[in-house]
C-alpha cells in the first residue's frame, strides 16, 4: 500500500454525478447561466465550459495519446493551468448553453469508458501534485477527477442557489480523495514514528481518517487499532467546510474557525491548511 492508502474506486459515480450536472443545467434561465461563481470571473456558463475542456483533455490525451498545448518559457504548472484553462473559456463563450449540455451528454459515455481501461494500480496518467510529489497510482488520478466535477457542479449550485448532488454515495468519496493529501499537508511537521493524526467528519458523507508518522515521513493509516505512538491531534470538520477549504473555497482562517481541534497545534495547524487543488 502506498502512502495514499487504501485503493479509491470512483469510476461507478461518474454516470451518476453527471447525470445530476445535465438535470440542473437543463433546467436553468438565460439569467441563471450568466450568474456569476466563486471562481474569479467566471459566471456559470464559464465553469461549465471549463468541465467541457476537462471532458476533452482527459479523452485527448488518456485515449488518443494527444499532448496538447505545451508549456512556455519558465511557466510553472499553476500557471500553465490557468492560462490554458482561460483561453478554452473564452473560446467557449460561443457556444450555446444548449450545445454544451450535448457535448457533456456525448462525451460522457466515452469518458467512462475509458476509466474502465485503467489498472487501478498502475502508475498515473497524470500525477496528483497536491497529494504529493512523484508518482502517484491510477486510481488517484481517477478520483482528483472525479473531485473536480463534484466540486465545480457545487459552485454551479450554489451560484444558481439550487442544493444537491450532495447525497452521501457522491459526497463521501469527494472528502475521502481530498484526505489523501494528508500526509503532504503534514510534510513539514516531524514527529515520533507511530503518531497519529485524525481526522473526523459528522455525519453520513462522512468518516474517521487518520495520517501517522512513520520512519520519517507521514501516511495514510487503515482501520488499525490506536497508532503505537497514540493520537497527537484529532480535528473535528462539517464536510461542507473541509471541501471547501480543500478547494479555497474558504480561507484556512475560516476553516479553523469553524473547525473543533484538540491537541498538537502544529499538527492541527498543518491538516487546516490542507489543499487539494493546483494552486
Amino acid at each position: 500500500m502506498t502512502i495514499f492508502g487504501p485503493v479509491l474506486d470512483v469510476r461507478p459515480l461518474f454516470r451518476q454525478e453527471r447525470q445530476e450536472l445535465l438535470a440542473l443545467l437543463r433546467s436553468l434561465s438565460a439569467a441563471d447561466w450568466a450568474r456569476e461563481t466563486v471562481c474569479p470571473g467566471w459566471d456559470v456558463h464559464d465553469v461549465v465550459g471549463h468541465v467541457l475542456n476537462d471532458y476533452l483533455r482527459r479523452i485527448s490525451g488518456s485515449r488518443d495519446g494527444f499532448a496538447g498545448a505545451t508549456f512556455v518559457d519558465d511557466e510553472t504548472l499553476p500557471g500553465y493551468l490557468a492560462r490554458t484553462n482561460d483561453e478554452f473559456v473564452r473560446a467557449a463563450r460561443q457556444c450555446s448553453p444548449e450545445l454544451m449540455i450535448e457535448l457533456l451528454a456525448h462525451l460522457g459515455p466515452e469518458l467512462d469508458r475509458l476509466w474502465g481501461t485503467f489498472d487501478l494500480t498502475a502508475p498515473a496518467a497524470l500525477d496528483v501534485s497536491w497529494a504529493g510529489p512523484g508518482p502517484s497510482p491510477a486510481w488517484l488520478d481517477i478520483a482528483r477527477d472525479y473531485t473536480e466535477f463534484w466540486v465545480h457542479q457545487q459552485q454551479i449550485r450554489d451560484a444558481v442557489g439550487r442544493p444537491g448532488a450532495d447525497q452521501p454515495e457522491l459526497m463521501h468519496p469527494v472528502l475521502d480523495t481530498f484526505l489523501r493529501a494528508l500526509p503532504h499537508a503534514l510534510r513539514e511537521v516531524a514527529r515520533p514514528h507511530g503518531t497519529a493524526v485524525r481526522v473526523v467528519v459528522p455525519g453520513p458523507s462522512g468518516g474517521t481518517w487518520r495520517a501517522v508518522s512513520d520512519d520519517g515521513r507521514w501516511r495514510m493509516a487503515g482501520d488499525e487499532t490506536e497508532p503505537a505512538g497514540g493520537t497527537a491531534a484529532t480535528i473535528t470538520m462539517r464536510p461542507d467546510d473541509l471541501w471547501r477549504l480543500a478547494t479555497r473555497g474558504i480561507t484556512v482562517a475560516e476553516a479553523r474557525r469553524r473547525a473543533d481541534a484538540q491537541g498538537d497545534h502544529a499538527l492541527i495547524d498543518a491538516v487546516t491548511a490542507l489543499l487539494a487543488v493546483v494552486a
